[in-house]
Order: C-alpha cells, then sequence, then structure tokens
C-alpha cells in the first residue's frame, strides 16, 4: 500500500476575533496559490490514488480540494481522526486502507509527522520529520497499515513539488 501525507497549504494566522473557531480558518489566497502548483508537481509525477481522507478543518480540507482539482486525485472523504490532537494510532485505525492500494491523508501537524513515524518505527515519537505546510510523504507499507509496516520512499518540500509541475496546467 502506498500512503502520502499531506500537510495543508499556507493558512491564515490564527485570529480569535476573524475565526473564533480555529477549525474555520483557511488557506491564505498565497498558500492556495502556492498549493496549486504544488498540486500539479504531484500530477507531473503520475502519482494516483484511491481514496483522500481529509481532515474537516478549513485549511485541510481546502487543501484536498486542491489536489482533486489540481491532481486530479479523488474528492475528498471527511476523516474526523485527522484533526488537531487525535492520537497517531487513533488516527491510523480510522483510515485503515485494507484492500487499497494506495490513500492519501490531508491534515496537520505534529499527528502526521507522528503517523510517519508510527508506520516506520512502531512509536509515534521515534522517527523526526520536518513536514513544511504543503509538504509531501510517501510511504509503503508491505500489506495493511500498520506500526512499524513501512518504509519512507521520499518526502518532498512544496518547493519540490512547484518546480516539479512547472509548465503543467490545469486542462493538460
Amino acid at each position: 500500500m502506498d500512503l502520502y501525507l499531506v500537510r495543508h497549504a499556507i493558512a491564515e494566522p490564527r485570529d480569535a476575533e476573524r475565526w473564533p473557531d480555529d477549525a474555520s480558518r483557511p488557506l491564505t489566497e498565497n498558500g492556495a496559490k502556492l498549493f496549486r502548483a504544488a498540486a500539479r508537481g504531484l500530477r507531473s509525477l503520475g502519482i494516483e490514488v484511491e481514496t483522500v481522507f481529509a481532515s474537516s478543518y478549513a485549511r485541510a480540507w481546502q487543501t484536498a480540494e486542491i489536489l482533486h482539482a489540481e491532481a486530479r486525485w479523488p474528492s475528498p472523504t471527511e476523516c474526523q481522526a485527522l484533526e488537531p490532537g487525535t492520537p497517531a494510532l487513533r488516527a491510523l485505525a480510522a483510515v485503515d486502507g485494507r484492500g487499497m492500494a494506495s490513500l492519501a491523508l490531508v491534515g496537520h501537524e505534529p499527528q502526521l509527522s507522528m503517523i510517519a513515524s508510527l508506520v516506520l518505527t512502531g512509536s509515534p515519537e521515534t522517527a523526526s520529520l520536518e513536514l513544511k505546510k504543503g509538504g509531501v510523504v510517501y510511504l509503503r507499507a508491505d500489506d495493511a497499515l500498520a506500526p512499524a509496516a513501512g518504509t519512507l520512499r521520499w518526502s518532498a518540500s512544496p518547493k519540490m513539488l512547484r518546480r516539479l509541475g512547472r509548465g503543467t496546467s490545469t486542462s493538460d
């Protein structure tokens, strides 16, 4: 199974007056623009996924919708276990991908790095990864998603993905 962990793109700064509920805090206009280019970079790599699970928080959901529009990944499915504060093991169990060849999780830090660590080492705190906003980590598990069942294939910053996406447009 191929697992893609996607951190939401650049969001508006926390502001309790504008967004009393942090879950409604959106991407910035520039963050969405930059991530559209990064998503085209994913498409240029020929990456296809069967399912996209996303946090319901606005910034993660918007990121997943951009993946749908630009990378041509499936429309996102809401997954509350990908919301901030959910333990990595619980999130991993909630997105059981048995029978799937590939899936993507769109969410937040530090949870995504903890999921990666859990899949790689069996512990959510053993491996230390830097996952920038709009970045992607690609893991491969031999069978089902489970602790210590995976291998790190690559990690890409949004800047790397944007470079890959140069010259790729939505109409390609």
